[in-house]
């Protein structure tokens, strides 16, 4: 009974180890992200200063462009699918089975780095390639991302061994080493060559975070699959692959082609269809209006991946307790960022226009990037919603779920191609046409996500578990939002007429904090048991 007793509170103690792990990886993210970001806020407030928008938009939307591409296309889907992977002591070289598959974003990255450079190159207009070393930066660009993937597996073996320190160490260094190289490279080279001073920034990134998780395994890594040798019932057998997790894969990476075309659609129509001056002021309204998403919901939906992946492909007994806390995880999360929309929505637009004078050049005031940043008040929040709903999605889908996933995406490619398009012909909408479409496009995807976390719950008969209601506050706590947005909006109208600076807008800004401590009061008086609830039943794990 003893021998029994230990075996039943093994999965419990694994239980209490994911969920910790996956509490301190997303401290440790947003802890990464902001100290990263802090360090591109300043490194892009003196880069407006030191460039023209036209580079600033070359290397923030084209350069970038290129680079998403080459890592997205190569590594997305095998790092999804390989967060699912569940160590088997009866079958011991399923670990070097699943480091094979990791090497598919290197084997893979070099053609698509390549190819990716050529058409690009190729593709370019003749007023962005006559910039100074135009198509030296840009083969630079390929060869960091590269670099880059050549971390890859060992950033894998990382993320499965929930080692997030070697992670947050490698990344925060890489950050701070691409915004040095970058800015005394821009301070100390000519006007010329601006556009190289970005692509050995990112240069930089690459190699240091292939040095750092070098450095973290011994600088021992392989880069062609090994045979593995398996006996099965008594006969011997050769693989590469977990054949499972490679189905998986490929699917994940034929459908990233779809997701990265829908995810950075808006900078692909901008890059081939803006003036470089506004691609300037498209890239730095993106930079800023992006703050809250990436120090914030880029390491939530990462860890609810993780969390997700492993809790719901766990093979342990409790499968009602793993279900019950996916779907409080999942309905919690839905809950903040639904506070997130209702404070961006009643404090960002009547304070957006001071707040834009204090951060913007004047030169690019006269660029898109005020009217973008307006639109962004909105398209945030759906970036929250539908991260964390995806995350769920990838966590949970099956290949036939992907392919089903992947039909519909084709009709929200079409859906944004033709939302933007209308906008901009019927309004007069520019550049932000393409961050509404973005915006609408978004919606459906997470309402897809949603549809299809619903129907999991339902199958695995815990379809209670899981409500929209849940994931909206109390009417106490919305009526109050909605007096706030009146108090705020009101103030703006009766100071529209004062100077937009620090000591005119006093009053206005005053009234602003107040309703905000207001609200936030009130989340914190009426919402509070929601949350202690939450936490209680991660704990009890």
């Amino acid at each position: 009974m003893a021998e029994k007793t230990r075996e039943d509170d093994a999965p419990s103690q694994a239980d209490t180890s994911l969920v910790s792990a996956s509490l301190a990886s997303a401290s440790s993210l947003v802890l990464l992200q902001l100290l990263s970001r802090v360090f591109t806020f300043v490194l892009n407030q003196a880069l407006v200063r030191l460039v023209t928008p036209q580079v600033f938009g070359t290397a923030s939307i084209q350069f970038e462009l290129l680079l998403s591409t080459i890592l997205f296309l190569s590594r997305e889907g095998v790092r999804n699918a390989l967060l699912r992977s569940t160590e088997n002591k009866a079958r011991p070289q399923q670990s070097a089975l699943i480091y094979n598959i990791s090497l598919l974003p290197v084997l893979l990255g070099a053609p698509v780095a390549v190819a990716s450079v050529c058409i690009y190159l190729f593709s370019s207009s003749a007023t962005t390639a006559s910039q100074p070393h135009f198509h030296f930066s840009a083969v630079i660009y390929a060869l960091a991302a590269f670099c880059e993937l050549l971390s890859e597996p060992l950033y894998i073996r990382a993320q499965n061994e929930l080692r997030f320190d070697v992670r947050v160490r490698t990344e925060g260094s890489a950050v701070l080493m691409k915004t040095l190289v970058t800015f005394l490279a821009l301070v100390s080279l000519s006007p010329d060559w601006a556009l190289v001073a970005f692509a050995a920034g990112q240069a930089a990134y690459g190699l240091t975070m292939l040095v750092g998780f070098l450095g973290a395994y011994g600088f021992r890594a392989r880069y062609w699959p090994e045979q593995v040798v398996a006996k099965v019932h008594d006969n011997t057998k050769t693989e590469y692959f977990d054949t499972k997790l490679l189905h998986l894969s490929m699917a994940m990476t034929g459908q990233s082609v779809i997701k990265h075309f829908l995810t950075e659609g808006d900078k692909f129509l901008v890059s081939r269809l803006s003036p470089l001056a506004d691609q300037g002021g498209y890239a730095v309204a993106s930079n800023y209006g992006s703050l809250v998403a990436r120090i914030v919901f880029q390491p939530i939906e990462e860890t609810s991946r993780l969390f997700f992946s492993k809790t719901l492909s766990s093979t342990t007994s409790n499968k009602w307790e793993d279900l019950q806390v996916a779907a409080n995880v999942l309905t919690v999360l839905l809950l903040l960022f639904t506070h997130l929309f209702l404070l961006l929505v009643t404090f960002a637009p009547p304070y957006l226009s001071f707040a834009l004078r204090l951060v913007l050049p004047a030169r690019y005031l006269q660029t898109s990037a005020p009217a973008i940043l307006r639109t962004y008040v909105y398209y945030i929040p759906t970036m929250a919603f539908n991260g964390i709903l995806e995350a769920f999605f990838t966590s949970t889908a099956t290949p036939a779920d992907l392919r089903a996933q992947s039909r519909w995406l084709l009709g929200f490619s079409a859906c944004f191609v033709g939302t933007a398009a209308l906008l901009a012909r019927g309004g007069g909408l520019g550049d932000t046409s393409l961050v509404w479409a973005n915006a609408a496009n978004l919606c459906m995807r997470a309402f897809y996500a949603w549809m299809f976390a619903a129907r999991f719950f339902c199958e695995q008969g815990a379809g209670r578990l899981v409500h929209w209601r849940k994931a909206v506050p109390p009417v106490k706590v919305l009526v109050l939002f909605a007096l706030a947005a009146a108090a705020t909006r009101w103030s703006e109208a009766t100071l529209g007429n004062k100077p937009l600076t620090l000591g005119a807008q006093i009053p206005h800004v005053f009234v602003g904090a107040a309703c905000a401590l207001a609200c936030l009061a009130a989340c914190v008086l009426w919402e509070r048991k929601t949350f202690q609830d939450a936490y209680s039943l991660l704990r009890k794990r």
